[in-house]
């Protein structure tokens, strides 16, 4: 599993765990659900991812369902999420 990949199913499962959801260990969890969770997590405005392109290794352009776009990657081994003009 791949750095961002590894990072993005972490926090969505221990967001999900704060709110008293459970997650099977073995669910796969698509991007634009992690997506959603990680930008949500970093208290970025979006609702919810409804277009997620990968740019390459650990880096993806997400679509927010209110129109912000974020660059999200890995860079020293944390997330960043920064908002695309």
């Amino acid at each position: 599993m791949s750095g961002l990949k590894q990072s993005l199913a972490l926090t969505a499962a221990a967001a999900m765990s704060y709110s008293g959801a459970s997650v099977a260990q073995n669910q796969d969890i698509s991007d634009a659900e992690d997506l959603t969770a990680v930008i949500a997590l970093q208290a970025k405005p979006c609702g919810k991812v409804v277009n997620a392109a990968k740019r390459g290794e650990d880096d993806y352009v997400a679509t927010c369902q209110d129109g912000n776009r974020y660059r999200v990657y890995v860079k020293d081994g944390r997330v960043v999420v920064e908002k695309i003009n």
